[in-house]
Parts: structure tokens; C-alpha cells; sequence
């Protein structure tokens, strides 16, 4: 006989719908009493000399980790410390100007309470989350924040399911408030994630993607067509710069206007570049952000632009796949 647990769809729903509305009630009710010890807690982070040091065990623990991780990449420095292995030793990575968050919903983890007379003589500051404002760890905090919440939204009322989303949010809040007070922007987001899209965006710019030197298909306006086309070949950027004797760019010879070219005259053999160029050509600065010269050249319609300094002088130049390549579209 099957003994599989097999769940209809209706009551996989019924179940999902009860988790969503437990938690959403305990959330909503940690909402009403938010009162001055969450500013106070703001207010503490924010004037934090050190780092904010999360610690938690079991599931809180877990919560611990993902709220440390989000005050470091908001703006606030911070670590999470294994409840368990901060009375083995990682104690040792605290220092008195660092705040401590410990995070336990019945306020009576053995490995948080071991820890409390050390944090005390060290002079760090501790803030509590518990869901026991009657606890040791609350107790004995310099400042508590209440976790409460009337029921679990496991139906034992045992696994931690709508006390450890309570304070998830509370951590969130803390993060988000610390951010705002901070002005933390969008450019700071980035120099935390260097490695994300966001960061990309953000912090590549022109100089650091645009080619240069050798790489560059340089002609005069009056080098021949054919000559013109075995630089651009070589080069690969389909197109061709042409400078002017003091090496500023007056135009660009494309496959484009290669085209445009054979059809007006034919033979090219005894065409300059000139005949054919397209003249005043497109540029950007070296300090641009990558994703600029992306918006100019997609709104232009172009696949190529030239890279000048403050003078016109050229740089370099940039093709639409190498900001492909850069990921930065």
C-alpha cells in the first residue's frame, strides 16, 4: 500500500492561504505596536563607531545571517556571529564599539545568555529581539524589541514560521531606516554589489570599455577608399575614424556609407574618404557611466561612438558589443 502523503490541490491552497494570513496578522500586529524602542534602535545603529554584530542559533539564527547581510549591503557594516561559536571563541571578533542584535524568540537560548556577561564587561551595546519582553536576553538588553506574535503559522504551533518572518521584518526595518537616515543611493548600492547588474550599471564607465591605441581604425580624409577598407577590416569596428591633422575627429567612414557610396558612384578605387565620410560624428567623455553611452547610441541608432577629451582630442572608441560584452546592457 502507498503510504505517500499525497495533498489535493485544494487543500495545498486552504493551507497556503491560512500560512499567508497567520503571518500577514503577526505582521500587521508587530505593525500597531512599533513604538520609540524602534527609533531608539535606529538611533543606536546609526551612531554605531563599530559594526553591527547579528547573533542568533536554530532558525533564528538563519534570520540572524540574512538581516546581517542586508545591513552590510545597505550601508551599515555588519556580521553575522554563530551563537553557538561565539562561546568558542569567535567572541574574540567584538569590540566595544560594536552593537550586538541578538535575535532569539524565546529570550532563553543557553548560547546567547553565555555570551551576555561578556558583552557587558566588553561595554558593546546589546539590542534584543524576543518574543518574551519578560526574558533574560530581553531583560538584560540595553534596549528590547518586541517580536510577539499570537500563534505559529505551523498548526503545532511549534516550527518558528510567522516568529521568524516577525523578525525578519523587524531587521528589515532597521536596515531600511538606517539607509534612509544615511541617504544611501543607488550608486552606493552599487559599490556594495560590484558583481551585479545594479553594480555594472553603475560603476563601469566609457574609460574602462572603450578601445584604444592600436585597436583603433585611424585614416585621413584623403586615404583612398580601398586603403580605408583593409583598415576597417583588420580592426573589426566597422568603421573607420578619420582625423585631421591635430588628430581630432572630423567624421567616420561606416559600412553604411560604404554602401551609400557604390550606390551614388560605383567605382570606389579612385574615392578618398572624404567622398564618403559621415562628418560630425558622435562623442562622449571618458568619465561617463557605460550604460549613458548605451542610451546615446541606441537612441542615435548607432553601433560605434568616438570617445574625445575636453579639447576633441580622440581617446578611443566604443561598439555596441563591447558594452554587450561589459554587460552593461
Amino acid at each position: 500500500m502507498d503510504k505517500t502523503p499525497h495533498a489535493s490541490n485544494e487543500g495545498a491552497l486552504a493551507s497556503a492561504h491560512r500560512t499567508f494570513n497567520t503571518e500577514i496578522a503577526a505582521l500587521q500586529a508587530l505593525d500597531a505596536r512599533l513604538d520609540d524602542s524602534f527609533e531608539q534602535a535606529v538611533s543606536m545603529v546609526l551612531a554605531c563607531q563599530g559594526r553591527v554584530v547579528v547573533t542568533g542559533i536554530g532558525k533564528s539564527g538563519h534570520i540572524a545571517k540574512k538581516i546581517a547581510a542586508t545591513l552590510a549591503s545597505t550601508g551599515t557594516p555588519a556580521f553575522f556571529m554563530h551563537g553557538a561559536e561565539a562561546i568558542h571563541g569567535d567572541l574574540g571578533m567584538l569590540t566595544r564599539q560594536d552593537i550586538v542584535l541578538a535575535i532569539s524568540y524565546s529570550g532563553t537560548a543557553h548560547e546567547l545568555l553565555t555570551v551576555l556577561s561578556v558583552i557587558k564587561r566588553m561595554g558593546a551595546r546589546l539590542i534584543s529581539i524576543t518574543g518574551n519582553p519578560q526574558s533574560a536576553l530581553a531583560r538584560n538588553a540595553d534596549l528590547h524589541l518586541d517580536a510577539h506574535v499570537a500563534q505559529e503559522a505551523c498548526p503545532l504551533n511549534l516550527a518558528p514560521t510567522a516568529s521568524t518572518t516577525a523578525a525578519l521584518v523587524l531587521g528589515d526595518a532597521i536596515a531600511v531606516a538606517c539607509l534612509e537616515a544615511r541617504g544611501f543611493s543607488r550608486e552606493d548600492f552599487a559599490r556594495s554589489h560590484p558583481g551585479g547588474a545594479l553594480g555594472r550599471r553603475l560603476l563601469t564607465f566609457v574609460r574602462d570599455v572603450m578601445r584604444q591605441g592600436d585597436a583603433l581604425p585611424i585614416v585621413q580624409a584623403g586615404t583612398p577608399v580601398p586603403e580605408a577598407l583593409v583598415v576597417m577590416s583588420s580592426k573589426g569596428m566597422g568603421m573607420a575614424i578619420v582625423l585631421d591633422e591635430d588628430s581630432k575627429p572630423v567624421g567616420i567612414f561606416t559600412d553604411g556609407d560604404l554602401r551609400r557610396l557604390i550606390a551614388r558612384d560605383g567605382d570606389i578605387r579612385p574615392l578618398r574618404v572624404v567622398d564618403g565620410m559621415s562628418r560630425h560624428p558622435k562623442t562622449i567623455g571618458p568619465a561617463a557611466l557605460a550604460v549613458e553611452a548605451a542610451t546615446l547610441m541606441d537612441a542615435g541608432r548607432l553601433n560605434q561612438m568616438l570617445v574625445v577629451d575636453e579639447s576633441g582630442l580622440l581617446l578611443g572608441a566604443l561598439h555596441m558589443h563591447d558594452l554587450l560584452a561589459a554587460k552593461v546592457i
